[in-house]
C-alpha cells in the first residue's frame, strides 16, 4: 500500500487549498483514512479522519469549521479541503490509513505554507 499526497503550496492567510492523497491497492474502500500535520519544532498532530464509507468524520478543534475531508472511493483518493487558512496551519501534511490509532500506512508529506 502506498499513499501519495499532493497539492501543497504557498497561500496567503484567508485563502484556500485542497490536498489530495492517492492510494494504491484494491482495499482502499475498506479502511478509514486521515490527515496529520507537523510544523518545525512541534510534534505531529492529528488533523482529520473519515471512515471507510465516508459516513463519519472527525476533526481537530483547531481546524473544525474550516477544513473538510471528503473521499472518493472510486478514485482511491482522499482530500483535505482547507479554507480560511491561518499562518499556524503552516506544516507538512501527511495522509494516513486508519480511522483511529494505530495508523498502519503513512504517505510522504506535502508542504503547506500560509503567509500572513
Amino acid at each position: 500500500v502506498q499513499l501519495q499526497a499532493s497539492g501543497g503550496g504557498l497561500v496567503q492567510a484567508g485563502g484556500s487549498l485542497t490536498l489530495s492523497c492517492a492510494t494504491s491497492g484494491r482495499t482502499y474502500s475498506n479502511y478509514g483514512v486521515g490527515w496529520f500535520r507537523q510544523s518545525p519544532g512541534k510534534e505531529r498532530e492529528f488533523v482529520a479522519a473519515i471512515t471507510y464509507d465516508g459516513r463519519r468524520t472527525y476533526y481537530a478543534d483547531s481546524v473544525k469549521g474550516r477544513f473538510t475531508i471528503p473521499r472518493d472511493n472510486a478514485k482511491n483518493t482522499l482530500y483535505l479541503q482547507m479554507n480560511s487558512l491561518k499562518p499556524e496551519d503552516t506544516a507538512l501534511y501527511y495522509c494516513v490509513r486508519g480511522w483511529t490509532s494505530p495508523y498502519d500506512y503513512w504517505g510522504q508529506g506535502t508542504q503547506v505554507t500560509v503567509s500572513s
